[in-house]
């Protein structure tokens, strides 16, 4: 057996969390398409300006947000603009930068999916812990990310 194998317990560990989650945004993806007509990717970029201040954001900084390309962002932020769900804005403080701000419809448009969504969350996520293993699960995951945020940045 090669030294840098996973052995059985790490390939164990691995397949599980690739398999779910897999079949986890497979589930996600097909409940949104279903309740609301969009893509996972679309929903993300959506709740994020949600969340954002003034439910804006410059496109640069949703593009780190949501960690994905400029240019992958920008071929969504068209497609949600062409539903009328995001408008863009030029930024009056820097030339250069664009703002991607959700629309009225944009918010209707979660508010009709995000229920859906949480019960697909809930049903096939949540529900399989208890409460201490999604708190403890929370803090592995956030651990995951953390790691794979700096190693990113570093880059």
């Amino acid at each position: 057996m090669n030294d840098d194998a996973l052995n059985p317990s790490e390939l164990r560990a691995w397949l599980g969390f690739l398999t779910a989650s897999h079949l986890m945004e497979h589930e996600v993806e097909r409940q949104l398409k279903a309740d609301g007509g969009m893509s996972h990717g679309e929903f993300e970029i959506l709740v994020k300006l949600l969340m954002a201040d003034g439910r804006r954001l410059r496109m640069s900084d949703l593009a780190r947000q949501a960690m994905i390309s400029k240019s992958r962002l920008t071929y969504q932020v068209t497609q949600l603009e062409r539903d009328g769900f995001v408008r863009r804005t030029d930024c009056d403080s820097d030339r250069r930068a664009v703002w991607a701000e959700l629309t009225h419809k944009g918010e209707e448009a979660l508010a009709m999916v995000r229920p859906g969504h949480r019960q697909v969350v809930r049903d096939n996520l949540i529900s399989q812990f208890s409460p201490e293993e999604v708190e403890l699960f929370g803090d592995l995951m956030n651990r995951v990310a953390d790691r794979l945020r700096d190693s990113r940045d570093q880059r």
